[in-house]
């Protein structure tokens, strides 16, 4: 796509704001100590409904969702439409465990979820399996963060795939993620919450607009309706390096929404969005409006089906330009200036929550756990801001050097993987009989294996390995997503491991976990934002 000087000012005048917000953001509900982890990297637990909504709604929907959703439904068709049952799964899920684990993390002060692990089951073993895993599970996703600004920039023209050279390529990514690690490093998750509010506004705008103004300008949904399907029709509904029978198989469809949406809330960037709420009302009343998210991702979704009925031709036969594409048809270059920064800040936030995560898991479960001497908060909180700037650096790397498709695998191994922690987690939370933290550490590592061996075997169409995320398990006849049938086998272990445990040797370990009243500080609270 070709320079346009409006629509890059607008764009860069936007960036250019939530830059100044992502610093001004330290005074922001000012910490009375900066250097405590609790203050840096979850606001200080003091975030009420008001502002929750909108850093869960910047964790939930980040710029691959609005690129990647629309691209599915362009490349696959209706199979694309997965993503708005999977947000409602995890929504529900939510609802179920969410508020009793923020309870304990207030009352106990977890940082992370193996904090939680750690206290529920004593064990250094199961603590670090779960570390790992989270950390592993964290950095693709971030990883696609970049992909998803990589495109925004190729779109404007002043980077990705539209620079010639590798300086201009790479170069307006590497300015933003050095901007987006300097304010994380200095406001920390009080940055992309205040970002959040114009992220999610302007994404709501552009949105919204976009549903209303380019069907009146094709002829009704009818038409883009009728007009997709001739275009789908005339094309193979099976994206490349993707099992055939996605496009078919409901049993695909299925586990994919209900694996993905049990997945979401076990990564450590959405524990880190969810700690930082001011208590268990707080995360019940956004579980329950939350999903009212849910509708604006069924519109962006519905921009895949118009690009097909328009007949964008995707810049480069790559489907994440569709959306950037078919907006910079319709629109006057202002308007596709605030549409693409509304994508960048989708990035942007997303990005800086999870970078957080991953600075909270190393400082407070590896550096910490397994320091031979005393750590202070001070140490503990440099620790997590240095790491936050070296995932970023590290993500960078990583899209910068290597095919894209690599982020795309091994994004779809973190949802395979992390899935595999739910166990530890609900059984922690609801249940004594089937928690033996020897099974359930037994019960991640064979199907974190499984899973890995079985994504591993889907081959893409040139045969190499890690080709997509669904496959027949050797006790089923037909394909479903790896993270559910790797999740089956984890429970089997699990609670046939455990109940081997009792029979042998009954647990007499007391769990300090089980008491879930919320504090009357919290039930004052939660009335006031």
């Amino acid at each position: 796509m070709s320079f346009n000087a409006v629509t890059f000012a607008v764009f860069l005048a936007l960036l250019v704001l939530i830059t100044g917000m992502g610093f001004v953001a330290s005074r922001w509900r000012k910490a009375a100590d900066a250097n405590n982890l609790d203050e840096w990297a979850l606001g200080g637990r003091t975030f009420g409904p008001f502002i929750t909504w909108f850093l869960l709604g910047g964790d939930l929907y980040s710029a691959y969702t609005l690129i990647a959703v629309p691209a599915a439904l362009y490349s696959m068709g209706a199979f694309g439409f997965y993503a708005v049952p999977n947000a409602i799964v995890l929504y529900a899920l939510g609802f179920l465990f969410l508020p009793k684990l923020v309870s304990l993390a207030h009352k106990k002060g977890y940082v992370t979820l193996t904090d939680f692990v750690n206290d529920r089951f004593g064990s250094k073993s199961l603590s670090l399996a779960i570390t790992l895993t989270g950390l592993l599970a964290t950095l693709p996703y971030l990883a696609l963060q970049l992909v998803g600004l990589e495109v925004i920039f190729g779109s404007l023209g002043i980077g990705g795939s539209a620079a010639g050279s590798w300086l201009m390529r790479d170069l307006p990514l590497l300015i933003a993620f050095g901007v987006l690690a300097a304010y994380t490093y200095s406001s920390g998750l009080r940055a992309p919450a205040l970002i959040a509010f114009v992220k999610d506004g302007l994404t709501y705008l552009v949105v919204i607009v976009a549903v209303i103004y380019i069907p009146i300008k094709l002829g009704g949904f009818d038409n883009i309706f009728h007009s997709a399907s001739q275009a789908l029709a005339t094309k193979s509904t099976t994206p490349p390096n993707a099992d055939p029978a996605v496009a078919v198989n409901p049993n695909v469809y299925m586990t994919l929404a209900l694996g993905s949406g049990m997945a979401f809330f076990l990564y450590p960037h959405a524990i880190t969005g969810v700690f930082a709420s001011r208590g268990a009302k707080t995360v019940r009343r956004n579980m329950s409006v939350l999903p009212i998210y849910t509708v604006l991702l069924g519109f962006v979704g519905l921009l895949g089906l118009m690009a097909l009925a328009v007949g964008i031709k995707p810049q480069g036969g790559n489907p994440q330009y569709v959306v950037p594409q078919l907006l910079s048809e319709f629109f006057p270059p202002w308007f596709v200036g605030v549409a693409f920064a509304a994508i960048a800040m989708s990035a942007l936030v997303p990005a800086a929550i999870m970078a957080i995560a991953a600075g909270n898991l190393v400082s407070r479960n590896l550096y910490r756990q397994f320091a031979r001497g005393p750590v202070s908060t001070q140490s503990e909180t440099l620790v997590s801001k240095v790491v936050s700037v070296l995932v970023k650096v590290g993500a960078l790397v990583f899209v910068l050097t290597l095919d894209t498709k690599f982020a795309l695998n091994f994004q779809l191994l973190g949802g395979i993987w992390i899935l595999q922690t739910l166990p530890t987690v609900l059984f922690g939370l609801f249940t004594k009989r089937f928690a033996d933290r020897r099974a359930l550490l037994a019960g991640l590592l064979v199907s974190v294996v499984y899973g890995t061996w079985a994504a591993y075997e889907v081959k893409t169409d040139t045969g190499a390995p890690f080709g997509g995320s669904t496959a027949v398990p050797f006790f089923l006849f037909s394909p479903i997503y790896i993270a559910i049938s790797a999740l089956v086998i984890n429970l089997a272990v699990v609670v046939v491991g455990s109940l081997l445990a009792h029979l042998l040797r009954p647990s007499r370990r007391e769990d300090d976990t089980r008491i879930t009243v919320p504090s009357a500080a919290e039930a004052v609270g939660s009335q006031h934002n």
